[in-house]
């Protein structure tokens, strides 16, 4: 190492801090995908009951099971937190408590579908902002994620699917993630659990069926799926390299 090329006092500081408030900040694990029904919650799931069989102080926040007999089995027997009731034009809506999981503190939390827009009322606009506030807490985080809601996608999916997604989730929060779990499933049999009403009730897998589950979309949100993820590990072996000088 030359003179030069090490750090200055202030630098050496200022890393030591960064390092400082990491540690206290939760942990954030994203369970990812690149469709609905390829198995992000399950997953998601059943590391939680791994870990709760551990020792781990393990709650709910928000799940949702859509109906499915298998994903709702493996909530059974799992810390449920209460839901927030919101009266907006008339109509009472419940949400994710952002407060009641703060005064609660588990030590993993699960909240689903981080591009979720949260009801008029709410302290946050988008659940990923309400993850923010529980990571900055302390509180680890565990949450799903699918392709199609990354906003630097946003146009190439709306350009394959001629769907145009409206929740989307900064690319900088996917990035940002502790670890991405990738859940994937060929098209093949992500159209065959439709078929089967593993994916949607009835009514809903026919119009899914028709509409954005056509297989050319599926093989092509899953080869973006695919993609984002190498991505992602490409750039944190190359962060890994230059920290050790490789």
């Amino acid at each position: 190492m030359t003179p030069n090329s090490r750090p200055t006092p202030e630098e050496f500081l200022a890393k030591i801090r960064a390092e400082e408030a990491q540690a206290a900040r939760g942990r954030l694990k994203i369970f990812f995908g690149a469709n609905p029904g390829v198995g992000k919650t399950f997953a998601m799931l059943e590391e939680a009951r791994a870990k709760r069989a551990e020792g781990v102080d393990v709650a709910v926040g928000v799940v949702e099971t859509h109906g499915r007999a298998e994903t709702g089995a493996l909530v059974a027997g799992l810390e449920l937190l209460p839901r927030r009731a919101l009266e907006h034009r008339g109509v009472t809506l419940t949400e994710f408590d952002l407060d009641a999981a703060l005064a609660r503190r588990p030590t993993i939390l699960l909240v689903d579908e981080l591009a979720h827009t949260n009801a008029p009322g709410s302290r946050h606009e988008r659940r990923w902002q309400d993850v923010e506030e529980l990571l900055t807490a302390g509180i680890s985080v565990y949450t799903t994620l699918n392709v199609q809601h990354l906003e630097s996608l946003n146009d190439v999916v709306a350009q394959i699917t001629g769907v145009q997604v409206r929740e989307t989730v900064p690319d900088a929060v996917f990035d940002g993630a502790d670890d991405v779990e990738l859940a994937d499933l060929t098209p093949e049999d992500l159209l065959r659990r439709l078929e089967q009403g593993k994916v949607y009730l009835a009514e809903q897998a026919e119009r899914a069926r028709d509409q954005f589950f056509r297989k050319g979309n599926l093989i092509a949100l899953r080869e973006l799926a695919l993609r984002r993820v190498a991505e992602r590990v490409d750039a944190q072996m190359r962060g890994y390299m230059r920290d050790h000088g490789i």
